[in-house]
């Protein structure tokens, strides 16, 4: 049982057969993972400098106070644990201070509170203030009770003493600027993937358009029947400056050529069926004579002299076996099985043909000229077959005329070709027969023919053969002048052939 065409999938759907993402999916997420790195770099870079710049200046301000306090309130009090200087005004909540004895112990550290007054930190705070160097380097530590902490000692000529800011607000800063950031980029990245959902969606509409239409070709038989018109990419859509126009414009270009192609194939179902039809019909009649003579003689019958039902016989089987190599000969033609080849020269070839053709048509005016540059015109191909186009254009030219008909066969050469021009001044190839001539089983109609019983090969023949030798025959026809012109290569090099003087006509 034969299955039914198969389903093709339209443009626009997000999976394929195959499972894999359509390309406005695939673009639409690229896109948008590429817009998400982005964001997301900016914003990492906006955190990392802001929290640099914002730990700078803490930094810098925890190194202010440590030199404010170092050395001048011990000088003014002469108490070597006073922390006086958290008294002065302006010293934010949260400021730390301590002071260290000369082995680096603290000897006394407080911190500032909410209401202002200073708060002497416990053993477990001071412990977290060890080992900080007198140096000047800036330490993070984290001091139970009280948070994270910015500090910095100074030793001078005078106490060391140690400052400290907290950072819990610089950390609830970056904290912000992290929330800020993340819900701007959401919205962001948000806006501009449904952007490019649907800029990507009306971009790609010509692409799913043509998709369709190679889709709906996709779905006619092209293998049987007669094929109508095929649909094509409208004129919208082909657009060669754009991706999806070049598409449009190359699957147009496919289509003309499937069209050619299919109208190629139907012509040639079609020539095949008449010439199939035209050589059962040939064939038949000479059957069916030698049918009919053989009946007769076996029957004994006195109607007919078995001498004369014999030859008649012999008459129709040599017509049946001429149409059988006729035909034979064009299958070798069109199979392109090849020539035998040799130097032939025209000049005697067509002399010889027109001078056979002469005793054929006493009836006739017959001409030769032969117009040649240098004295030559040879060719290299088959001797034989050449005889035999010269000799069928002969023929043509003589049965399809009424007697008394002029007709003037030139040999000339034109450049690197070698013509054979067959001239007569007979009625002419009716207008809607000449496109066919060279076509098998083309017969003229009855105002050129005269009951000659051709079969209508002889023109097919000599183009098949002329077109097995490189050349070609051409046609031209008109009431009082028929031409048929043969264009054959010219043989390289000089010929060593003599040159052919035509005989006498």
């Amino acid at each position: 049982m034969r299955s039914g065409p198969r389903r093709t999938d339209i443009p626009g759907r997000e999976r394929t057969a195959s499972g894999g993402r359509s390309l406005r999916a695939r673009l639409v997420l690229f896109i948008s993972v590429t817009m998400v790195l982005v964001c997301g770099a900016m914003a990492l870079t906006t955190v990392v400098v802001q929290r640099v710049y914002l730990l700078g200046d803490l930094d810098q301000r925890v190194t202010d106070a440590a030199e404010r306090s170092q050395g001048g309130l011990q000088h003014r009090t002469g108490d070597a644990t006073n922390l006086g200087f958290l008294n002065e005004r302006g010293q934010p909540v949260g400021t730390l201070a301590a002071r260290f004895d000369d082995r680096g112990r603290v000897l006394a550290a407080e911190v500032v509170t909410g209401d202002g007054r200073q708060q002497v930190l416990s053993a477990a705070q001071r412990d977290a203030l060890a080992g900080i160097t007198t140096d000047g380097t800036l330490h993070t530590r984290a001091i139970p009770g009280l948070g994270t902490y910015r500090l910095t000692a100074l030793a001078g000529d005078g106490v060391p003493v140690l400052a400290g800011l907290p950072m819990d607000d610089l950390q609830r800063m970056i904290d912000d600027l992290v929330v800020v950031e993340a819900v701007i980029a959401a919205l962001g990245l948000a806006v501009a993937g449904g952007v490019a959902a649907v800029v990507v969606r009306r971009r790609l509409r010509p692409l799913a358009r043509v998709a369709a239409t190679a889709a709906e070709v996709a779905r006619v038989p092209l293998d049987r029947g007669e094929v109508g018109a095929l649909t094509r990419v409208p004129a919208a859509d082909t657009d060669s400056g754009t991706e999806a126009g070049q598409v449009g414009v190359a699957l147009n270009r496919l289509i003309d050529h499937v069209e050619c192609s299919i109208a190629e194939r139907q012509r040639a179902e079609q020539g095949m069926r008449r010439f199939l039809a035209d050589a059962s019909h040939e064939l038949r009649t000479p059957l069916a004579s030698i049918a009919g003579y053989a009946e007769l003689m076996g029957r004994g019958s006195d109607r007919i002299e078995p001498g004369l039902a014999w030859r008649r016989v012999s008459a129709q089987s040599a017509r049946m076996a001429g149409l059988v190599e006729d035909l034979l000969l064009l299958a070798r033609l069109d199979d392109g099985r090849p020539l035998q080849t040799a130097e032939v020269n025209l000049a005697t070839l067509v002399a010889e043909a027109v001078w056979d053709a002469r005793a054929a048509g006493s009836d006739h005016e017959w001409q030769l000229s032969l117009r040649l540059d240098g004295g030559r015109a040879s060719v290299v191909g088959d001797s034989a077959r050449l005889h035999q186009v010269v000799a069928n254009l002969l023929t043509n030219a003589r049965v399809h005329t009424p007697a008394g008909t002029g007709i003037a066969v030139v040999v000339e050469t034109s450049g690197t070709d070698c013509v054979i021009r067959v001239q007569d001044d007979g009625p002419g190839i009716p207008a809607g027969l000449l496109p066919t001539v060279f076509q098998r089983f083309t017969r003229a109609d009855a105002s050129r023919t005269r009951a000659t019983g051709g079969s209508g090969l002889g023109l097919a023949i000599a183009a098949a053969i002329t077109q097995a030798h490189g050349g070609r025959i051409e046609a031209e026809s008109g009431p009082g002048r028929t031409e048929f012109a043969v264009r054959l290569p010219a043989a390289p090099g000089p010929s060593t052939a003599p040159s052919a003087t035509p005989p006498e006509l």
